[in-house]
């Protein structure tokens, strides 16, 4: 399937891996683009060092394209940026902040920036600043989140820029693929679904939870604080939303969260910990290697496409 993301990305099929902090490792990367994906790399908090030791090791998985996705609050984010180019990475997603102070290095290295946007202004304000393109992500989606439904944002983007859009938010499978083109986009991104993937490294007790997860079983933390994030609920999320209604103070709020993805991914510890996923978990039954996951979406989505034109 040819769009202008498998065109400018150099991939086979115009699906994205997102990437997740903790999650997105080489591994998962790896395995992404070698089913035919855009694999990435997600460097989250972690420093400069870190990033490069991941990129170097996806780079003795595949020789297929795969990307880094940088976290712009991240302390670290001048030095990653650095090792993007040093490393030859061709593309790089964006999210918490705007790229424009590494535009200039980044494409005179031949890099694809591509952001994360939710809202048609933003999405704008990336064209004007030399974006190859956008991921355009509603508020189903796990992790931080805007307000706007992947439904509700897709087409406003695409009617508001010319490059190419991937959409995000509530895609697990052929139908919320086929769906997206119908909105306009050229490509996907998918999270949560990948989660469960044979390749990712989370804790198995983090998979199981997504797996028996049902629709309504996430939640939105921090809307008081202004960065909202979606999770599966537990005891953290419960605690945190009382915090919350009682008025509690930032700092208050935020020990409570600090390393609490860590210890749901790494450790295992489910009941403590953050369990970013999407809305769309109760779409997520087993678990598959990334071939198997992709193969399955694009079968699915090229027949729905196809009967609808």
């Amino acid at each position: 399937m040819k769009t202008r993301i498998t065109e400018i990305l150099g991939i086979e099929y115009p699906i994205i891996q997102g990437g997740m902090a903790w999650v997105a490792t080489y591994e998962l990367a790896a395995a992404v683009s070698e089913a035919g994906g855009l694999g990435i790399i997600g460097a989250g908090g972690a420093p400069a060092s870190f990033v490069r030791e991941q990129i170097q090791k996806a780079k003795a998985l595949t020789d297929k394209p795969f990307g880094v996705n940088i976290m712009l609050m991240n302390p670290e984010a001048d030095a990653i940026a650095q090792v993007v180019v040093d490393e030859g990475v061709k593309v790089v997603t964006t999210g918490a902040g705007n790229p424009a102070k590494y535009m200039e290095m980044w494409k005179a290295a031949g890099v694809r920036v591509i952001p994360v946007v939710a809202s048609v202004a933003l999405a704008k304000l990336m064209e004007r600043g030399g974006a190859d393109a956008v991921i355009a992500e509603g508020t189903e989606s796990g992790g931080h989140i805007g307000s706007t439904t992947t439904m509700a944002l897709v087409p406003q983007v695409v009617d508001a820029v010319s490059i190419p859009v991937i959409a995000a938010g509530g895609i697990a499978d052929g139908r919320g693929f086929a769906a997206a083109f119908m909105l306009g986009a050229e490509g996907v991104q998918i999270g949560t679904r990948f989660v469960v993937a044979t390749e990712c490294i989370v804790h198995e007790k983090y998979k199981a939870m997504l797996i028996k997860a049902k629709d309504i079983d996430s939640a939105v933390t921090g809307m008081s604080t202004g960065h909202p994030v979606r999770s599966i609920r537990n005891k953290m999320t419960k605690e945190y939303l009382k915090l919350e209604k009682d008025g509690a103070e930032l700092m208050e709020l935020e020990k409570l969260t600090l390393g609490s993805l860590r210890k749901a991914v790494v450790e295992g510890d489910v009941v403590n910990g953050t369990i970013m996923a999407g809305q769309i978990a109760g779409l997520v039954k087993k678990e598959q290697p990334c071939k198997e996951i992709i193969d399955e979406i694009m079968s699915q989505g090229i027949e729905l496409l196809n009967k609808t034109f």
